[in-house]
This record gives structure tokens, sequence and C-alpha cells, in this order.
């Protein structure tokens, strides 16, 4: 169950369709963004006449390649890499890179496609791309992995800059990978080019609250969301799908903001901690003892661990999806929505089904979509690439408030197209119409190209 697309990007979708067969994930992206574009078609009818939508859904480059490595024992494996360089109109590709075995073209276009939009929304000059492979550094030593990310980037590196393409880290994809991947970087080009990686460690130029920022920056606009309904996150019950990085830091902003978190997961299974969860714990038993969160209880008896488990199905006033794409669909959302949430704000990417989406919105429930809520992640990658340029070092409560002002900047923008459209606190429209709109202002002053 999808929206109805305008007559006049029915068949840009089709040729989408057409030209990208297999690739569902990027076909939903897609229909997405297309399905709220049609008043922008009204309001300027020059866009249609430039194709600048078919432009935006072809990427500029699509670049694929193999990546051999050994691993300890001595045998040889061969995994699949990409980058695709989806639209450099507001300035160079910025996009994380993600190592997952689910990893085909169809997930880093989707990916891709998505970020061309957040990247706009930030008002920063950044343009679309997104890169990984179908390695997965699950139970690998750190040997293995450095080799697989030298052999990587010994074919990857002719395609960075920090003024053509500037990776980041994403799922699979942390500080020990960024490590080794900038650092065969340097070795190959003979230039400590900063700025041509983002999420470095903090000793060798990394943004102090780079970490924490996908995970705050989605806090901060669902915060912003409830203000607009006259109300706030003080005293509200979350729920946290995931326990990675987003979901932590997500965690760690709810609770400085009076809510409390109840539930956060991981792919085997769900913990609900009537008390509040206890971020510690899951920092303990995620960043340093990597292991699964069903190890939380044995530190607090007084939490219940559900294999399998539903985290949509804990009642909650806000649920913030930070895990992965299509976590929750349509059954979860009318769920959710019969619990009295109020409140739905992605910290992963497209993490919510068509059906979901359309479930939320009808019930009129605050609901924030990936490209705007989690885009403080990206934004203060261009804020690490700020601070390498001009060889500085940010503290972290400067960053912190840089990125507070940048989600408010962006739910504030989002609200108020969305308002000039006709659609009072739709936020996917808001966000789909900011966003292409930077971006197709860009490419029409730029010419065919």
């Amino acid at each position: 169950m999808t929206a109805k697309l305008d007559e006049k990007l029915e068949p840009i979708f089709r040729d989408v369709l057409h030209r990208n067969p297999g690739e569902k994930e990027f076909h939903q992206a897609v229909h997405e963004v297309l399905e709220t574009l049609g008043p922008v078609l009204v309001k300027y009818p020059e866009f249609a006449d430039k194709k600048i939508i078919q432009r935006i859904c072809e990427p500029e480059r699509q670049i694929i390649f193999r990546v051999p490595w050994q691993d300890d024992s001595g045998e040889i494996h061969i995994n699949r890499a990409f980058r695709v360089e989806f639209n450099s109109a507001l300035g160079p590709y910025k996009g994380g890179m993600r190592f997952h075995p689910s990893v085909y073209l169809g997930i880093i276009k989707f990916l891709g496609f998505e970020q061309i939009f957040k990247n706009a929304l930030t008002g920063l000059p950044i343009g679309g791309g997104k890169g990984g492979s179908d390695f997965d550094p699950k139970g690998k030593s750190d040997d293995e992995i450095m080799r697989f990310c030298q052999s990587l980037m010994t074919e990857l590196y002719r395609h960075l800059g920090e003024y053509t393409d500037v990776p980041a880290g994403d799922i699979g994809v942390g500080g020990r990978e960024i490590g080794y991947l900038f650092g065969q970087y340097k070795r190959i080009t003979n230039r400590y080019e900063s700025g041509v990686f983002t999420g470095k460690g903090l000793d060798w130029g990394g943004s102090r609250a780079r970490t924490e920022a996908t995970g705050y920056g989605t806090v901060f606009f669902t915060h912003e969301m409830l203000k607009a309904r006259g109300d706030s996150l003080e005293g509200k019950t979350v729920v946290v799908s995931g326990s990675g990085n987003v979901a932590i830091y997500a965690i760690e902003k709810c609770h400085e903001l009076g809510a409390k978190v109840i539930a956060c997961s991981d792919s085997q299974g769900m913990i609900v901690h009537e008390k509040g969860i206890d971020l510690q714990t899951v920092k303990r038993i995620k960043e340093v003892e990597r292991r699964r969160i069903s190890a939380y209880t044995e530190y607090h008896k007084d939490a219940r661990y559900v294999e399998d488990g539903n985290i949509w199905s804990v009642p909650c006033d806000v649920a913030l999806p930070c895990a992965t794409q299509n976590e929750l669909n349509g059954s979860d959302a009318k769920t959710l929505v019969e619990n009295g949430c109020i409140a739905v704000a992605e910290g992963a990417n497209m993490p919510t089904t068509p059906e979901g989406i359309i479930i939320f919105q009808d019930a009129k429930i605050a609901y924030g979509p990936g490209k705007a809520a989690n885009a403080g992640g990206v934004a203060t990658s261009a804020l690490e690439m700020q601070q390498n340029a001009s060889r500085d070092s940010w503290t972290f409560d400067y960053t912190q408030k840089r990125l507070e002002e940048i989600m408010i900047d962006i739910h504030k923008n989002c609200y108020e197209t969305a308002a000039e459209f006709g659609a009072q606190g739709n936020y996917v429209l808001g966000a789909n119409i900011t966003g292409f709109l930077r971006v197709a202002k860009a490419m029409t002053a730029m010419g065919v190209i």
C-alpha cells in the first residue's frame, strides 16, 4: 500500500523501475520522494522542462569493484564493494560506508538517494553519496578487518578527495574501520587529507560530538516536533530499537531531556526495563564487551529479555526506530498508535514501511522521517570537515550547540514548507520538498550536466 503518484510523475517512476530492476529498496525510496513532489511541479514547471527529477534519480557515478583479502588462516576471500556518487549539485559527495552481508547495489542506491535530500536539509555544502560492501566484520579479528579495509581502499582511493567524495561510517563501520581506511588512503596518496573522511578518532582530526550526533539529533528533532504541539519530552516513556551507536546516544539524550527509555533491542531480541534502561550497562555490553543485549539481564535482574521480541509491542509515548530499513511495518504502526504513541522519529534510514507511514499520518501523530530526523549525523560530519579545513579543534559543547541549532532549523524549514504546500504537520512532505528545492535550484543554475 503506497500513495498514488501525480500523473506527471508516474512515467518517471516507471522508468526508474525499468532502469533499475530488482532494487526494491531504491524503488521504495524514490517512490516515497516522488509521491510528495506533485505540487512542486505545479509551482515550478521549469523543473519538469529541465528533467530535474529524472536527473536526480540517476546517479552521477556508480563504482563497483571486487575486494580480495586474506584471513588469519591464509584463506583468500572475495567481497564486492560499491560507491554510488549520486549528486554533487550542493557540494562533494557525502555519505557513509556500510559493511554488512545484506549490502548490494539497491541498498547503496537507496541510501545514497536519501542522502541527497538529507544533506540538503542541513543547509551545509554537501552532496549525496553512499558506499559499502557485503563484507561482514562480525567475528573477524582486527587484523582481518585491517587487511580488508586496506584492500578496499587500494581501489577506492582514486575516487575520493575532500573536494570530491568524503565517506564516513555506517552499519559495521566505526572508528576502527575508519582508521584503517584513512591510514591506507594516506599511505597511497602521500597526503594527510583530514577532510576526506569523517568519523575519525578524536586524536587525529575527529569531531568531539560525531559519535553522539545521529542519536542526539534524532532526539532534538523529536523534541521540536512535540514543542510544535505544545508538548515536550519531559516525563515521556520511550522505546528505541537497536543498541548500536545511534540507539545508545538517542537513549542518552532522551534521559537528559527528562524522558524514560524503557526498551531497546538487537537483532536477536529485546530488553524491557520498566524502571528505565541503564545506559552504562548497554554501553559496556555493546561498546566494550561486544556482546548481545540479552546480557543486560545479568546486571539487572528486574529487566525482561524477550528473544525475537517485537519492540513495537511495548506501550510507549514515543518510538525511535534506530536499527535498520523497513524494521517497522504497518501492523507495528497500528499497534503503536493503539497503545497511545504520540510521536515517532527515525534514527535509522527508511525504517518505516510505506504502510506504516500512512498509518502514522492518518492517526495525526508527530512522524519525523529519517532524512530530517537523523540528519544530525551527516550535519556533524560536515562540521568535522569545516574543523579539518580550518586546522582547528572544537569543543564538545560548541559542536553539540551547532548540531542542536541545525536540527532546530531543519525542523523549522520542514514545518514551514509543509504548511506552505497545504499539508500542515506533514514532515515527510516538508522534508522532501525542502531538500528537493535546494538541489533542484542548484542543478538548474549549473545547466545540463
